[in-house]
């Protein structure tokens, strides 16, 4: 059957370079991004170019989610070498920051939303040297060329989506004590109606200053020091750091982590990302039943999903952290054997009572890294006409990151990604908080490879610790299912609370949750969504897909564009 298959697709496959490369596809969460992409793809830019260009809008009209006062992962498949390659950007911790950050005077985790809002939660963004980076490795247009967009936007204006705007209506109380965010996005003492349009002319000047004097114009001068000055004194929970802080932050390749599952390859982000290893993990505790047999509609293959979901988030929280401090055994998390003994332990006729991490091979004692919530993210997706794929997902953290603004941009929270506390029945924790140390992440850009070796699907989300949800769940409806990216992506999320699964509170969710009875503990209905964005591989060439819950699009790259 398998020989049958690999045939089938080869055959299929024959077919797609000629169509392939004669068209360039993006994706985005917002359609403004994505006509950003979509122009850079078609002035003969790379898919990396375009990701960059389509990073610097998102910073502008989605400000409640990413751009480059964060940081980001991302992915990169050449198509000339095959190589896939992965640069973080994720947000550091300042040389001043010690494990006690987050504790009272009582020696207590304070409370999430106590810390958020302010300097103490702001880690050193990454997304410009990831940027600088990234265009060094693969870009094809001069570098000022991919602020165009953006720089333009940011002129003449952008209108406030009903998402931007119920997002300020829900932080009007925190932003009381937060004057600068509120010049930008406020219109006669309010949040900015619908429609408006809003200009953002700091932000176009910082632009056009990096554009010409490259990325050390935002990590040196008059931008560290409006970071610095955002950080040191800001109105909540001031905190130290240092233009020495910035001034050594550094973008850093890493070794894709990729493992197989049925007939294909699948390529993410190693630590400080877990989503790789978590969504991984998944994969390969299902591997062994025939998900496609039992198909999207039975309850059993979200029984089974749900089983493997909480067993792989129990190794996530146990070991997963920044490799640059802690030892994460990546390989072992991976490893066949033990994913065989980890499945052991789901019954496919009754839910657990309880959830244990277990011990990976290369594995050293460790305590629970405890919740981590991101929340402000997005995800974004380029293939240009060459077949270079990009895959990248930028967050701020929590929803407007810390409400500090620095030349018209948000700055992160990203350091509340931390575990809290050090320390847990003497045990250190992984994710605990040191200086220069880059915060736990649920980020899981995803690249998917055929058995010929060249990829077949680009994806990742949003949602903070769903995010490795979506991703596995759309993974599983498109490589077992047979569906589309956009139909897999549609299908009910899945994800888990303190006392138990859950799932989208949709017409499919609510016939899963009613039949999962039969399990002993029913999957409960909850309202939770979803920010995924794809591109996936067709007879006809590359097409893109978006979260139905969003006003995320994609669009394709007219080839004949850069000639003419």
């Amino acid at each position: 059957m398998i020989k049958r298959l690999l045939a089938a697709f080869s055959l299929f496959v024959i077919v797609l370079p000629s169509l392939a490369a004669a068209q360039g596809v993006t994706s985005s969460a917002d359609p403004r991004a994505t006509e950003a992409g979509r122009e850079i793809l078609e002035k003969g830019g790379s898919a990396a170019d375009a990701q960059m260009a389509m990073m610097l809008v998102l910073t502008l009209v989605e400000p409640q989610s990413s751009g480059i006062g964060g940081g980001g992962f991302f992915l990169y498949h050449d198509a000339k070498t095959g190589e896939i390659t992965t640069i973080d950007g994720r947000e550091t911790a300042p040389a001043s920051a010690t494990p006690d950050r987050f504790l009272d005077k009582n020696g207590k985790p304070r409370g999430f939303t106590d810390v958020v809002p302010g300097g103490l939660s702001v880690g050193v963004p990454g997304n410009i040297r990831l940027m600088q980076e990234v265009h060094r490795r693969w870009g094809k247009l001069p570098w000022a060329d991919l602020f165009a967009p953006a720089i333009a936007l940011a002129d003449k204006g952008f209108e406030v989506t009903p998402v931007l705007h119920n997002l300020m209506n829900r932080f009007a109380d925190v932003w009381k004590d937060f004057p600068e965010i509120r010049a930008i996005y406020y219109v006669d003492g309010k949040p900015a109606p619908v429609g408006t349009v809003i200009k953002n002319p700091a932000y176009a000047a910082l632009l056009r200053d990096i554009a010409a004097r490259g990325p050390d114009a935002f990590y040196s001068g008059v931008n560290a020091q409006a970071i610095v000055k955002a950080v040191t004194q800001a109105p909540r929970n001031p905190a130290k750091m240092a233009l020495a802080d910035l001034a050594a932050y550094q973008a850093k390749e890493r070794p894709a982590v990729c493992t197989t599952y049925r007939i294909y390859k699948l390529c993410g982000m190693a630590p400080p990302s877990s989503g790789a290893t978590t969504v991984f993990g998944i994969l390969g505790m299902l591997e062994a039943y025939d998900m496609k047999a039992m198909g999207k509609d039975n309850v059993m293959s979200w029984h089974l999903l749900a089983e493997a979901m909480q067993l792989a988030y129990a190794d996530r929280g146990q070991y997963l952290g920044d490799s640059d401090f802690v030892d994460v055994p990546v390989k072992g998390l991976l490893d066949k054997q033990y994913l065989a003994v980890r499945r052991m332990l789901i019954s496919p006729y009754k839910v657990r009572s309880d959830y244990p991490a277990g011990t990976p091979p290369g594995a050293e004692p460790r305590a629970p890294s405890g919740p981590v919530a991101e929340h402000g993210t997005t995800h974004f997706v380029a293939v240009d006409g060459e077949g270079n794929v990009a895959s990248m997902t930028s967050t701020v953290e929590s929803i407007f990151g810390s409400h500090l603004v620095a030349n018209g941009y948000v700055l992160n929270n990203e350091l509340t990604d931390f575990t809290f506390a050090a320390e847990q029945d003497g045990k250190p924790v992984a994710n605990r908080v040191e200086a220069g140390k880059r915060p736990l992440s649920s980020m899981s850009p995803t690249i998917v490879y055929g058995p010929d070796d060249r990829p077949i699907l680009a994806l990742g989300s949003a949602g903070g610790k769903r995010i490795i949800m979506h991703v596995t769940k759309t993974l599983i409806g498109v490589l077992d299912w047979g569906l589309t990216a956009e139909e897999a992506i549609a299908l009910p999320n899945l994800f888990f609370d303190e006392q138990g699964a859950i799932i989208e509170d949709n017409e499919m969710g609510k016939t899963i949750a009613q039949e999962s009875a039969v399990f002993g503990k029913p999957i409960r209905p909850a309202n939770f969504g979803s920010k995924v964005n794809a591109a996936e591989r067709t007879p006809t060439g590359w097409r893109g897909a978006a979260d139905p819950r969003t006003p995320g699009n994609w669009a394709i790259a007219d080839p004949t564009a850069a000639s003419e």
